[in-house]
């Protein structure tokens, strides 16, 4: 069953790969159900993936086939918050690592070109903090492409 409220993410043919790739790469995630199209359609023929429903980290969503005219930008991301740089280290590297690319202050975009936020949770913590600490801690991030969690902490403490 869809929730009430789902993300939609527009791919070209490869919402199923896309996917897949991310319920291998997140917990909590999975492919919930893969629809082919009944029928021909625009940028596809019957029987084609049109929809695939999954869920990241929790989140609901679909992917839409529906063809090359939308390309992603960093518009929309998703955000995955981590805890050390293990974590940190392990979504960043799956994700670049399987023909995505690296971009700045904790952002990288997948094979499909979604953007993803890799973001420590010591970090949106400094700058809830406010004050000199998130001055500190958000000037050390502006440097970063992949965050460095002991770099973070490091700059919290002055």
């Amino acid at each position: 069953m869809v929730a009430k409220n789902t993300i939609c993410v527009w791919y070209d043919r490869d919402a199923e790969a896309a996917a897949r790739f991310y319920a291998e790469t997140f917990p909590d995630s999975r492919v919930d159900a893969v629809i082919r199209a009944p029928g021909d359609y625009p940028d596809g023929q019957e029987g084609d993936v049109l929809v695939v429903e999954f869920t990241v980290a929790g989140v609901a969503c679909i992917g839409l086939n529906g063809g090359p005219v939308f390309k992603h930008n960093e518009a929309f991301s998703f955000q995955i918050a981590t805890d050390d740089q293990e974590e940190t280290d392990r979504y960043w590297n799956a994700i670049v690592n399987n023909g995505g690319a690296e971009s700045d202050c904790g952002w990288c975009k997948d094979r499909w070109g979604v953007s993803w936020q890799i973001t420590p949770r010591t970090l949106t913590e400094a700058l809830k903090v406010g004050g000199a600490e998130a001055k500190r801690a958000f000037a050390a991030m502006m440097k970063m492409r992949k965050i460095d969690v002991a770099a973070i902490d490091a700059s919290r403490r002055g």
